[in-house]
C-alpha cells in the first residue's frame, strides 16, 4: 500500500519547520550579503569600516567614524596591525617632537605604548584618537586637523603634554595623571584623582618609562596621595 502523506508535510518536513528554515537561509543570505558589501568597499576603499547602531536599530557603516558610539566592524587588509613592541617607523617623529619639546623621548615611547601601542588607528569608547589618543577638544586646541595622522597625532599629543608638565612644575606624576583624568580632575582633588582607572594608568606609564630606559625608577611603591 502507498503511504499517505499528510498535506502539512512536505518532503517529510513539516510546513512550521520549513518555515523557520526558510526564515534561517533569509536571514543567513542577508548576513552574508553585508558581509560582502563591507568587503568589497574595504577592498575598493583601502580602509576600516566602522559600523554604529542607533536606538531605531538604523545600522550606519562609514569609513569616517563620527563620534565615539562607532565600532570597527573590518580593518583595512593592507594596513600592518600594532605589534607589542616599539615600532622604528615612529621613532623620527618622536625624536623631532623630543627635541622641539624637551621631552625625553622615551617618556613618549611610555606614553604612546599606554595609551595606543603604537596603533595609529585606535580609537578608545570615548572617542580618543591615535597614538597619543587625543580627545576631539584636545586635538581642536592644538591644531590637530587630523588625528590618525601619526605626524600631527604625535605633534600634538607631545605639545599637550609639555603643557601639562609645564603647569605642574615638572612633577611627571601630576602630568600623567591631568593627561588621563584631564587638570581638572588633578586641580579638584589636589592630586592624582583617586579613579583605579587613572592611577593604574600613572603607574603603567612610570613602569613602561622605566623599562625603556633600563633604570631603575623607584614605582614599586604605591602611587603617592
Amino acid at each position: 500500500m502507498r503511504r499517505a502523506i499528510d498535506s502539512h508535510y512536505r518532503c517529510g518536513y513539516p510546513r512550521q519547520v520549513l518555515k523557520s528554515r526558510g526564515m534561517f537561509i533569509r536571514k543567513s543570505i542577508y548576513s552574508v550579503a553585508i558581509v560582502a558589501l563591507l568587503l568589497a568597499t574595504a577592498t575598493a576603499a583601502f580602509a576600516d569600516v566602522y559600523a554604529y547602531r542607533d536606538r531605531n536599530g538604523v545600522m550606519t557603516f562609514t569609513n569616517v567614524p563620527t563620534h565615539g558610539g562607532f565600532r570597527r566592524v573590518l580593518r583595512d587588509p593592507k594596513r600592518p596591525i600594532a605589534s607589542a613592541a616599539f615600532k622604528p617607523s615612529y621613532d623620527a617623529l618622536i625624536r623631532t617632537a623630543s627635541d622641539r619639546y624637551n621631552i625625553d623621548a622615551d617618556l613618549i615611547r611610555a606614553v604612546i605604548k599606554t595609551e595606543s601601542d603604537f596603533d595609529a588607528t585606535a580609537r578608545s569608547r570615548k572617542g580618543a584618537m591615535g597614538l597619543m589618543q587625543l580627545m576631539p577638544d584636545t586635538a581642536r586646541f592644538h591644531n590637530v586637523s587630523d588625528a590618525y595622522n601619526p605626524e600631527e597625532n604625535v605633534e600634538g599629543g607631545v605639545r599637550h603634554l609639555r603643557m601639562l608638565l609645564d603647569r605642574y612644575r615638572g612633577d611627571l606624576e601630576l602630568s600623567l595623571a591631568a593627561y588621563n583624568a584631564g587638570s581638572g580632575a588633578v586641580e579638584k582633588h589636589r592630586g592624582i584623582p583617586p579613579f583605579s582607572e587613572t592611577r593604574e594608568y600613572v603607574r603603567r606609564v612610570l613602569h613602561v618609562y622605566s623599562s625603556y630606559r633600563g633604570e631603575a625608577l623607584q614605582i614599586s611603591s604605591p602611587v603617592r596621595q
